[in-house]
């Protein structure tokens, strides 16, 4: 699993994005246990999913409301499937309004730069 940590912060919260080759819900659900043996990653605020498989669209928001269809949408402008892409929050105590979908919109845009290189 590629993970890009570290990438955004704004007024204490904090993100990370990963993701891995990946055909299925159970298999997502898999490497998202995976990625949460990592003690950082299981104590985040949210793990927020998406992924595009044969059988539709599959997300989860993870309490972060919206924000895996923000996923899903980049993954299908990008027509990137089977790919798994999770943004991680760490909550820093201060509401970030609607800038929090712009925050995940640019963690996913990160990951992708980061597979075409």
């Amino acid at each position: 699993m590629l993970t890009l940590d570290n990438i955004i912060s704004d007024r204490g919260s904090k993100y990370a994005v990963s993701g891995a080759p990946c055909a299925s819900e159970d298999e997502a659900k898999a490497l998202i246990r995976e990625l949460c043996r990592k003690k950082k990653f299981a104590k985040a605020t949210h793990n927020t999913w998406g992924l595009l498989t044969e059988a539709g669209p599959i997300k989860n928001d993870d309490g972060e409301s919206g924000a895996g269809m923000v996923i899903l949408r980049m993954l299908e402008r990008e027509e990137l499937r089977d790919h798994l892409v999770v943004v991680t929050r760490w909550y820093g105590g201060k509401h970030l309004g609607g800038d929090r979908f712009r925050h995940v919109q640019d963690a996913v845009r990160l990951y992708l730069d980061a597979l075409r290189t």
